[in-house]
């Protein structure tokens, strides 16, 4: 293959599948997590509020701001990511009594999270201009269905996977892959769509067309721009560049 060739492949013209990461990126990750994170550290800390700070911090977040670490444990792990540095961090709960109460709480979360823009809305124009769409997420899969439903994108979204679906976690490969699967797309023709760098890595690993960070999750410019073709403000700027 030319190296104009290989320039065609990585260009918005060669997209049809847009893979889409879940908090952060669909949904406002301050608005939605702030309180989740908060929740799930006083579980863990059994009640004890001293505990669920410090827990907090060992996981990314900074317990008096609200502020959360770009790619820490709660910007980009999952379940039982988070549920391991609980209980390294000092939880008196086991790693696996913690993954199984947090896919719990992530699972209730989706009732109170909040989106970016009216997603089915978006998700309309998208799929009418061709593009095939999916979610992948470190969230677990019942959570992430939670959402689709939630907010009406049924219709519209053809592929879920979480860390529990079977496919490999972020940001290994996998999740791309299983996509292009159900799609009969290539990895060239999919732009990979998310808020940290595990996104953007699954996305590079699985040799996508596009990895496109947006600024609605944890990341900054600084962090995301490296590994990202294009660094949006939000989801809402991807039709203008796939156009």
């Amino acid at each position: 293959m030319s190296g104009s060739d290989r320039d065609a492949e990585r260009s918005p013209a060669a997209i049809v599948g847009l893979l889409f990461d879940k908090d952060g990126t669909l949904l406002d990750y301050d608005e939605s997590w702030g309180p989740v994170n908060r929740q799930l550290a006083l579980m863990a800390a059994d009640g004890d509020t001293v505990l669920a700070d410090r827990l907090l911090s060992a996981c990314g977040m900074d317990p008096e701001s609200g502020y959360v670490v770009p790619d820490s444990l709660l910007a980009a792990g999952n379940s039982r990511e988070i549920a391991e540095g609980l209980a390294e961090a000092g939880s008196p709960f086991d790693a696996d009594t913690l993954a199984e109460r947090l896919d719990e709480i992530f699972a209730s979360a989706s009732d109170i999270s909040v989106p970016v823009t009216d997603l089915a809305l978006l998700f309309k124009r998208l799929t009418g201009l061709g593009f095939r769409l999916g979610i992948a997420s470190s969230d677990n899969e019942r959570s992430i269905r939670n959402i689709v439903r939630r907010f009406g994108l049924e219709s519209y979204v053809e592929f879920v996977a979480g860390y529990d679906s079977g496919h490999g976690v972020k940001p290994e490969p996998g999740m791309v892959l299983a996509f292009c699967r159900a799609t009969g797309l290539e990895p060239y023709q999919v732009a990979v769509v998310g808020d940290n760098n595990h996104d953007l890595h699954m996305g590079r690993n699985a040799g996508v067309g596009l990895t496109v960070a947006v600024l609605t999750g944890t990341g900054s410019r600084l962090t995301l721009e490296p590994a990202s073709d294009f660094c949006l403000n939000d989801i809402t700027e991807l039709e203008r560049i796939l156009r």
